[in-house]
């Protein structure tokens, strides 16, 4: 039977730190999945190991033990040289956005696929209007980022994660800094993503969000991680 998992962490203890000696693991025997098209969610609170977990994932933390393959990348072997091929395989979100200032919208998308090796400007042009096209920032392409909403700029962040086709979309906190109206145009967006087949991982405080657009749910504690039954918790119908 084929493994239908993108992500998969067996019995992993990850850290900051590169050595197997134990030292600085934050967090320690965890299992973990994602397959293709899922939604998941990470919750729990400040500093118990969600944005470790999803550094983990890119590069930026590393699997002490155990095993953690993403996107057909054993993070236990992983070379440094590997890294950019991971992240292209990948969609990242952060909470801040990240956006270069002095760029246009039409631009921070550009410079990410001459970024990535686009060299065609046909392509990099149909691929950008398309990107538009999705978060529905066409009309938007050549304001400057500072000319946008919080909700814009995180749309364009969305968008940015996924000029190059990844199979996952990694998102930090992506609507802590939104009112509700922006939550929602930034959910539904996810949703229309994860129809095109890609899997969204959400790390969380907002349980409203779950409560509105339910999925499989991790709660991090005191270093480790437990699937929790959401549906229960939350008396939510199962799809």
């Amino acid at each position: 039977m084929i493994n239908e998992n993108l992500i998969e962490f067996k019995s992993a203890s990850l850290s900051y730190q590169a050595s197997r000696s134990g030292s600085g693991v934050v967090l320690a025997d965890i299992d973990f999945t994602v397959a293709r098209g899922e939604l998941v969610y990470l919750i729990g609170k400040i500093g118990s190991g969600k944005s470790t977990l999803l550094k983990s994932m890119y590069g930026e933390a590393f699997v002490t033990s155990g095993t953690g393959v993403v996107a057909g990348y054993s993070l236990c072997n992983l070379k440094t040289k590997e890294i950019p091929y991971l992240r292209r395989r990948l969609g990242i979100v952060f909470q801040d956005y990240q956006l270069l200032k002095d760029r246009t919208v039409y631009e921070n998308l550009r410079f990410v696929l001459k970024a990535t090796e686009w060299k065609n400007n046909i392509d990099i042009e149909q691929r950008i209007n398309k990107i538009l096209e999705i978060t529905d920032l066409g009309h938007k392409a050549y304001k400057m980022p500072h000319h946008l909403s919080g909700g814009e700029q995180q749309r364009l962040t969305i968008g940015r994660a996924l000029l190059n086709n990844p199979a996952t979309i990694i998102a930090d906190e992506p609507t802590a800094n939104l009112d509700m109206h922006a939550t929602k145009a930034i959910m539904d967006l996810f949703m229309q993503i994860k129809e095109m087949g890609c899997s969204i991982i959400i790390a969380t405080h907002d349980i409203s969000v779950i409560e509105a657009y339910p999925g499989r749910t991790y709660k991090f504690d005191n270093g480790t991680v437990t699937e929790i039954d959401i549906y229960s918790i939350l008396g939510l119908e199962r799809p």
